[in-house]
């Protein structure tokens, strides 16, 4: 008797099982790592963050930059779809969607944020 035939038969996986996700909150917390180099704060505190979506067709990211004329926003863009793929399975996409509307403003920043840089009330 070989030694696989003794063994129990794996399961095989279902063709139609789509990888785990993670939370939308995972999923912030990964957009928190990543900075806009020019102020010093991290994307989701300064209020860039707008929306995320996350189901088995993929991951699209919502987010805007201070200014139309952002010299990073490229570098942001790239940095946050790195972040995200660090968490999910290599099939799963990442769609990366800068929007204008509504237009950023320092009261989408956190509190603490605003207070680290000076923009309290």
């Amino acid at each position: 008797m070989s030694l696989s035939a003794s063994l129990p038969d794996s399961p095989s996986p279902s063709p139609s099982a789509s990888p785990a996700l993670p939370s939308v909150e995972a999923l912030r917390a990964a957009l928190g790592k990543v900075a806009d180099p020019e102020i010093g704060a991290n994307i989701v505190d300064l209020g860039l963050v707008y929306a995320i979506r996350a189901d088995a067709t993929g991951v699209s990211v919502d987010l805007t930059m201070t200014s139309p004329a952002c010299p990073m926003g490229g570098l942001i863009v790239d940095d946050a779809r790195a972040e995200l793929q660090r968490l999910l399975p290599p099939e799963i996409p990442v769609e990366i969607n800068v929007v204008w509307e509504p237009a950023w403003s320092p009261a989408l920043m956190s509190p603490e944020c605003r207070a680290r840089l000076g923009w309290e009330d």
